[in-house]
């Protein structure tokens, strides 16, 4: 035995001693504070609603990743997830869900030689764009056939699927559960995880859209993958930022610049541009705000990852959110 271990069972004796006596300090018999769970934000996709390749689409960037599966990329999602039990997440259900739950299940146990009938422990929607709701469909009776599985979104979301096909047969048939959740009212997820969503304007045809505040039991995220511009917001995002206490920001990065489709001017589709985050933040990211671009469209340039675009974001110490990236909380 160590003079070390000695020691220790020397002090615990001479405890256990005083606490029967009744002459130890309080403090002495309270057990030590439990730590902090381990939470993690894992980045499933970090395309626009089409992904890398998209349909339809010959240009080099499509072409490039159809020729070399490593420059795919999956529709933008992020997983919520805790190691040490599993339980898991998704910010949004995209076309791409299937690929995206074997990532997820890395750190989630599943059952073994069978369908896992509840693949997540829930799912937070920002909007009803074609990437960000339609693979909940996955979840329904023709494939998962999940059972009450919770599905939090806005009011008019949640409307959105209760009053229209198919998705209303997801909620009759209790294959999700819908759960309304309002802006700034914070969503207790688990012990040391939880979500407070925004309101983050853009183009609102079907539902309105939110971005959420993801705070860990060390770090706190934003993630907000599709908004309009900077200028539209009622609150600049600086402040936003600095109110919210912001560690890790991963954000809107459809486009690099105005001229990268030349069939459509990016103005009218409604996304600030990359260069205008950049310079948008550039105090904050000085001040050690990390900054990651997802939501890549098809069209940007910085999804090369030797191009100089890519050299100016690192230059400017910006990063494009990478799929599969861990990002701790």
């Amino acid at each position: 035995m160590t003079r070390d271990r000695r020691v220790l069972l020397a002090v615990a004796a001479a405890l256990a001693l005083a606490v029967s006596r009744g002459t130890a300090p309080a403090a002495a018999v309270h057990p030590a504070a439990a730590p902090a769970p381990r939470v993690v934000a894992v980045a499933l996709g970090t395309a626009q609603d089409g992904g890398v390749p998209q349909a339809g689409c010959d240009c080099s960037r499509c072409v490039a990743a159809r020729r070399d599966p490593a420059r795919r990329r999956r529709v933008a999602s992020l997983a919520l997830q805790l190691p040490a039990t599993g339980q898991s997440w998704l910010i949004d259900a995209t076309p791409d869900l299937g690929e995206q739950l074997e990532v997820v299940h890395r750190l989630r146990p599943r059952p073994a030689g069978g369908p896992d009938r509840r693949p997540v422990d829930g799912v937070l929607l920002t909007h009803a764009h074609a990437g960000h709701y339609l693979g909940l469909a996955f979840f329904g009776f023709e494939a998962v056939n999940t059972r009450d599985l919770p599905v939090f979104a806005s009011p008019r979301m949640a409307a959105f699927l209760r009053g229209n096909g198919p998705w209303s047969l997801l909620a009759a048939r209790r294959n999700i559960l819908l759960r309304e959740i309002s802006p700034g009212v914070t969503l207790a997820l688990a012990p040391g995880l939880a979500v407070t969503p925004l309101l983050v304007p853009h183009r609102d045809e079907l539902s309105d859209t939110l971005g959420f505040v993801v705070r860990g039991p060390r770090r706190t995220l934003l993630y907000v993958p599709d908004t309009d511009s900077w200028a539209a917001w009622a609150r600049p995002l600086p402040e936003v930022l600095l109110r919210e206490r912001v560690d890790l920001a991963l954000l809107d990065g459809t486009f690099y610049s105005a001229g990268e489709l030349p069939d459509r001017d990016v103005r009218t589709i409604g996304h600030p541009l990359m260069s205008a985050t950049m310079e948008l933040l550039r105090e904050p990211v000085r001040g050690g705000l990390q900054v990651f671009f997802t939501h890549l469209n098809h069209s940007n340039p910085a999804l090369d990852p030797a191009g100089p675009e890519r050299r100016a974001l690192a230059a400017a110490g910006y990063r494009v959110l990478e799929e599969g990236q861990v990002l701790e909380l």
